[in-house]
């Protein structure tokens, strides 16, 4: 059985540095769960004070440590150690996960703790892998090209999945030798705490992993801002991925590491090969998290033969849903994560409805399940491209619903001016499948298929507006290394 009381749940509601937790001084804000809207914890802002105490103590033990310079299988052996931890704390941390997020805790056991520790694992394998390479130069000289950390990683993270967020961005910097100081975000901030803790627990130094807590208004700025960090990774909305690009300038140029909006496709065709594990596909890819994920397939583009099949069948999946707070094991179906959230989400498509959409099923708030904040499962038809609910990202259970006749007609309507983070291609037709890939300005396209697979290895990132760089993959391990040219004559 994995319910469990959620009063019961300790929270470190503090900052991480130096290796222990740190109570907040000054400013703090009340932390609500998403399920009951219920007041659990207060989390202090880390003051720009705090932020460069925080960042000062990571680059210190960067330089002060062995971890930076000791050997790579060493580190990859403490981050496997990390990872055992994690799996051994795993109901610890998912119920500390589920409590104050949207992600039920079957789900937070079975999905995000499980690929927190794999990715920790995956990470680690990549820390002798990439350390450089002897460049072809003239014969009397020896080129070298030598990968070296940048010294303080600052780590930002959504709330949608906040343990695999950590992994994601943890992950390949501690790999890289660097030190890593992160922000949670404010809506579900403590299990970061609890990770860190179990990252010096397994053998990483202290002060190499820090967290700080707070807004991104006071507590993210400071962090890009500070001269002493040497890179930036964020997963997020595209206009705070703008905020940061602009804040980190400030102290001079550094890189940056974004994963942002996605306003994503799946483009169905009449030849899919299965039209009901298409739809079940298309469900999930927006039902999963309640729609507050970053690649939710939130637009159907069908052949319009198929609409109304691929409609009915949908609509009868979007019934099957089992709303619930998340500390209980038969919740399916997620919360939204605040009630300001939900009542945005109600607003695009309020606005879409007012403009001539039609709500096949949901379109509305749900009535309340312990004061929480839910949403109906809400599919959309009648829509055009003008229409918020298919122009905005919304993050949440929304789906619209747009038809084509031919090929050419349906990849245009995929096409988004603004997003590319991720598309869906459906279709028994290999060639049409190869073409559709060339044309979708997407950064991950899946085909006869939605949605990632636990191997960690295909790195993810967005085109146009949806982000700079990737994450996961060899190319996340490099993003966290900087390069030093030596040339030696002899």
């Amino acid at each position: 059985m994995l319910d469990f009381d959620p009063a019961a749940v300790a929270i470190p509601a503090g900052h991480f540095i130096d290796g222990r937790v740190v109570a907040g001084e000054g400013e703090a804000i009340g932390v609500r769960r998403p399920s009951d809207s219920g007041l659990y914890a207060d989390l202090p802002v880390a003051s720009a004070d705090l932020v460069d105490r925080a960042v000062s103590n990571a680059a210190e033990a960067q330089r002060r440590t062995d971890w930076a310079t000791r050997a790579p299988r060493e580190r990859a052996r403490v981050l496997r150690r990390f990872a055992d931890l994690i799996d051994a704390r795993a109901q610890e941390l998912g119920r500390l996960e589920a409590l104050g997020s949207t992600r039920p805790i079957a789900q937070a056991l079975a999905v995000d703790v499980a690929s927190t520790a794999e990715g920790f694992r995956f990470f680690a394998e990549y820390a002798d892998k990439l350390g450089g390479e002897v460049a072809a130069t003239r014969s009397d000289s020896l080129g070298l090209v030598i990968s070296e950390p940048y010294g303080v990683v600052a780590a930002i993270t959504p709330w949608n999945f906040p343990l695999s967020m950590a992994s994601w961005k943890a992950g390949p910097a501690l790999a890289a030798g660097n030190a890593v100081v992160l922000k949670p975000s404010e809506l579900t901030p403590f299990s970061t705490v609890l990770l860190a803790q179990l990252a010096v627990e397994a053998g990483v130094p202290p002060s190499i992993f820090n967290v700080v807590q707070g807004t991104g208004a006071i507590t993210g700025d400071a962090l890009c801002r500070h001269p002493l960090v040497g890179k930036i990774s964020f997963t997020g909305s595209t206009r705070t991925g703008a905020a940061i690009m602009a804040a980190s300038a400030a102290s001079g140029a550094k890189p940056v590491t974004l994963e942002l909006g996605g306003k994503s496709p799946q483009l169905v065709f009449a030849d899919t090969p299965s039209a009901d594990r298409t739809a079940r596909q298309v469900a999930a890819s927006i039902l999963g998290n309640a729609g507050q994920v970053c690649v939710a397939g939130s637009r159907l583009i069908v052949q319009r033969r198929l609409r109304d099949e691929m409609v009915e069948r949908l609509a009868a999946l979007f019934a099957e849903v089992r709303p619930g707070p998340t500390w209980r094991e038969d919740t399916s179906f997620s919360p939204i994560i605040s009630t300001p959230q939900a009542d945005r989400i109600d607003g695009i498509v309020r606005h879409s409805l007012a403009a001539g959409a039609r709500a096949v099923t949901g379109g509305r708030r749900m009535a309340a399940i312990q004061d929480g904040a839910f949403y109906e499962p809400t599919i959309l038809t009648d829509v055009t491209d003008d229409m918020p609910a298919v122009r905005e990202e919304i993050f949440g259970p929304v789906l619209t619903v747009q038809a084509f006749d031919d090929e050419e007609e349906g990849l245009a309507l995929a096409d988004h001016p603004d997003y590319g983070l991720a598309a869906g291609v459906h279709t028994a037709d290999l060639g049409r499948a190869m073409r559709a890939v060339r044309r979708l300005q997407a950064g991950t396209v899946w085909v006869n298929r939605y949605g990632r697979t636990a191997d960690f290895i295909l790195p993810t990132g967005g085109y146009k507006r949806s982000g700079i760089g990737k994450d996961l993959g060899r190319q996340a391990v490099e993003a966290n290394l900087r390069h030093k040219s030596v040339l030696i004559g002899f």
